[in-house]
């Protein structure tokens, strides 16, 4: 039987090339995951070497396979400042014991909501604020990693204008409407431009993880960039057991291009919890007449073709923002608001979904 035990038997022999010791001695293999014979883990390395990182899947593969492994997924992660100061002055013991919590690890309560789209406008980070302040006002212990490290609005859209602060060398994320958040936009000066190429944004990510300290999350909110690309690359690979709902408007040609967010996550075995369609129609406020300005049947026509549900039809529209100044949030609907209604009947439908 394959076990966690098994796994670091069989690795202890790789070592890393810049410490040359045992990958399982510096703690390099992290986050086991064993499901029906196929394991999941995450392997830090030293060096962001393709060749490096094919040699080890490589050997990782083959090691396992022969202690009857099925199927083996690996996530590359790279060593961060924190764990190599650790490393460092108190030797591998030490930065073992002063690890960041990780909700990666195997042991981790987190459930993972990815939010995607398949382009960009249709209102994903409007429903990722709302999903996440709505499972709060539920009672739960919510976050969000704004993993639209390009696009980065979620600070903006929830009325954050303070920065995380930084104690014992990990980054305490802010807290809103009672939602944690970390996002790219805390950390470039007067919403100036992210220049980087893919490696530099998957770094990025896995810091959000590694160097952050979150404290107990039952769900984590990732507002991901719209499309298929790197970043949504990596949070598939990197948290296998996430789950996903897709964002569309009715438009036939929105809800066309969100299928390959669906097809990804598919074709990545996560689960899709369901489509919400967004600016579902426009509601005359003096009449109560609805007009579909942007066409419909797209978010049916979505949830039929990824065989999952339409979890809701999101009318088009704005929040009352004349609140007071310490909760003002350009996007977040209040509780007793119907789209903030609606909004908590979707976190309900989430979160019977996921227990």
């Amino acid at each position: 039987m394959v076990s966690k035990e098994l796994i670091l038997e069989a690795l202890k022999s790789l070592q890393d090339p810049e410490y040359g010791k045992s990958v399982v001695e510096l703690n390099f293999v992290r986050d086991m995951m064993i499901k029906e014979n196929n394991v999941s883990l995450t392997f830090v390395v030293t060096t962001e070497s393709e060749d490096y990182q094919n040699e080890v899947r490589q050997a990782v593969t083959q090691a396992l396979e022969a202690k009857g492994v099925g199927q083996v997924h690996i996530r590359f992660r790279s060593i961060t400042d924190f764990e190599r100061e650790q490393l460092a002055q108190g030797g591998i013991k030490a930065a073992v014991k002063n690890e960041i919590p990780n909700l990666l690890a195997l042991d981790s309560q987190t459930k993972f909501i990815a939010i995607a789209s398949g382009k960009g406008g249709v209102g994903k980070s409007t429903v990722t604020v709302n999903l996440a302040v709505a499972l709060a006002r539920l009672g739960n212990k919510v976050g969000i990693i704004d993993a639209d490290i390009y696009g980065f609005s979620i600070p903006d859209m929830m009325g954050i204008e303070e920065r995380p602060e930084l104690v014992d060398n990990a980054i305490i994320p802010v807290v809103k409407h009672g939602v944690k958040v970390v996002s790219m936009g805390f950390f470039v000066p007067d919403n100036a431009p992210v220049v980087w190429r893919g490696p530099m944004l998957g770094k990025m990510l896995r810091n959000f993880f590694a160097e952050v300290n979150w404290g107990e999350i039952d769900y984590m909110l990732l507002d991901l960039p719209p499309g298929t690309g790197d970043i949504a690359l990596d949070v598939h690979q990197m948290i296998p057991q996430s789950t996903e709902i897709i964002v569309t408007t009715p438009h036939a040609t929105a809800a066309f291009v969100a299928a390959r967010a669906g097809s990804m996550a598919r074709s990545t075995n996560h689960e899709i919890l369901g489509v919400v369609e967004n600016m579902s129609y426009y509601e005359c406020g003096k009449c109560g007449e609805k007009e579909f300005v942007f066409g419909r049947g797209g978010g049916a026509k979505l949830a039929e073709e990824l065989h999952t549900e339409l979890l809701a039809q999101v009318p088009l529209g704005a929040p009352d923002n004349h609140i007071s100044e310490a909760d003002y949030a350009p996007s977040v609907y209040k509780a007793d608001h119907p789209t903030g209604q609606l909004y908590l009947e979707v976190a309900r439908q989430v979160t019977a979904k996921l227990n």
